[in-house]
Formats: C-alpha cells, sequence, structure tokens
C-alpha cells in the first residue's frame, strides 16, 4: 500500500496570518504518507524564497524534497514541489510548463517505492475556468508523449469550485477523479478544490482530508490523502490497449 497526499501550504502562512513553517512540517509528520505534493511553497515576490528550506525540511519532518533546479532560493516550480519518505527512489523528476495569463506550472517525478514505480504530478491550476481547461488538457497531452507509460497519481489544488464539468471533465476522459472531501476553507471546508486524480491502473483504497487541531490552522487549505496500490491487472490492460 502506497499513501499519497497534497496540500497547500500558502507560502506557510496559518490562518492566524502568522508565517509558521514548524508549524507545516508538524502537520506534514501528521499526514504520514510516503508521497506529498506541496503547493504554494515559495513566497510569491522577489527571489521567491522558499517559505520551507531543504534542510529544515529533512531536520524536522524527516522528508526529502525533491530538487527541481529552477531558481536557487526556491524548492520547486511555480511554487509546487514533491517531498518523498525515506527509502524512497526518485528515478527521474521534471517540470511542466502550463498555458495561462498568470504564471503556473506542474512539477513530475518518477519514483520508486518498495517493488512499484510511481509517475507523480503536482500541480496547482489557474483561478480562471477557460485556463484551468487549457491547463488540464496540457498536462494530459504532456503525458502522452512520454516513453514509459507508468501508473500516475495527479495531485494539488484544481481551483475547480464544481464537483464536475470544467478542467475535471478533462481529467475524468481517461483517469479516476478523486474528491477526498471539502478543503477548503480550512476554519470550515466547504468546497473540494483539492483532488486526486489517478491512471486507471491505480486503485484508491481509501482517501480523506486531514483534520487536526493544527492543520485547521496551518493553512487556508486542509490536506488530502489517497492509500492506493498498483493494479497489475489494469496494467496489463492498459498497454494492451
Amino acid at each position: 500500500m502506497i499513501c499519497v497526499a497534497s496540500y497547500n501550504i500558502r507560502k506557510s502562512v496559518g490562518t492566524d496570518w502568522r508565517r509558521d513553517p514548524d508549524r507545516i512540517l508538524d502537520i506534514i509528520r501528521e499526514i504520514d504518507a510516503d508521497v506529498i505534493a506541496l503547493q504554494e511553497v515559495d513566497r510569491r515576490f522577489g527571489s521567491r524564497k522558499s517559505s520551507l528550506s531543504p534542510e529544515m525540511i529533512l531536520e524536522r519532518s524527516g522528508y526529502q524534497p525533491i530538487s527541481f533546479g529552477v531558481r536557487e532560493q526556491s524548492l520547486g516550480w511555480h511554487g509546487n514541489t514533491i517531498l518523498v519518505r525515506a527509502g524512497v527512489e526518485v528515478l527521474g523528476q521534471s517540470t511542466l510548463t502550463l498555458p495561462a495569463l498568470e504564471p503556473r506550472g506542474a512539477v513530475m517525478a518518477d519514483l520508486r517505492i518498495g517493488d512499484e514505480k510511481l509517475r507523480v504530478i503536482g500541480l496547482h491550476l489557474g483561478l480562471v475556468d477557460l485556463w484551468r481547461r487549457r491547463q488540464a488538457q496540457s498536462v494530459l497531452n504532456q503525458l502522452d508523449v512520454l516513453d514509459e507509460a507508468l501508473p500516475t497519481v495527479i495531485m494539488g489544488d484544481l481551483n475547480q469550485w464544481t464537483t464536475e464539468g470544467g478542467c475535471l471533465a478533462h481529467f475524468a476522459e481517461d483517469h479516476k477523479v478523486i474528491a477526498p472531501g471539502p478543503s477548503f476553507h480550512s476554519s470550515k471546508p466547504v468546497l473540494a478544490f483539492d483532488r486526486i486524480i489517478t491512471t486507471m491502473d491505480v486503485e484508491v483504497v481509501a482517501s480523506g482530508v486531514h483534520m487536526s487541531d493544527l492543520s485547521r490552522k496551518g493553512s487556508d487549505h486542509l490536506p488530502v490523502w489517497a492509500r492506493i496500490r498498483i493494479d497489475a491487472a489494469g496494467r496489463k490492460m492498459a498497454a494492451a490497449g
């Protein structure tokens, strides 16, 4: 069983308007996933310095941030990064540029977790429906042209207000779209902005929203998670197709 999670940390600024990286790292430890996609890691202006340093992450949480090597002081790409638990092998990583009126991107990593290979994409889609749909299609198009097809998990803040249609319709054509539950606003969650999307060869055994006293204060989003397993039969059918 593999546990994946996604968390928009709002640059480590909590609902009390305090920037508290230590609190975010405590929440990450609470989530206890094998792989965590983070959004809004880097500060918005200037050098886009990360609100979490790699050294701080490793020392306090035990997770290793994947280096995407885009900006010297940034942790990820357009605020997105991926953390992996000790023992998870990073086989490769890259960035995806997404069409947008404002800067948007996604990060991708191919991982070996135990005996399984898994591709993980972390993203944060735009605020405008037209551009969200274009960004979703761009992610799918970029996946289609990769040399190796792998069981894949796409997760992040989709900014999709509705429960269907829009960018969700693009993902749902050939993927499973999981809504772990309302994750925004953390003080009173009513909107399922944060989603987990998988290829058909990934079985979602359980999913949910991580609610704790800390997570209600750490950001305006709550973390979402899913426990998955690779469906060998489904993988063979997909390859044959």
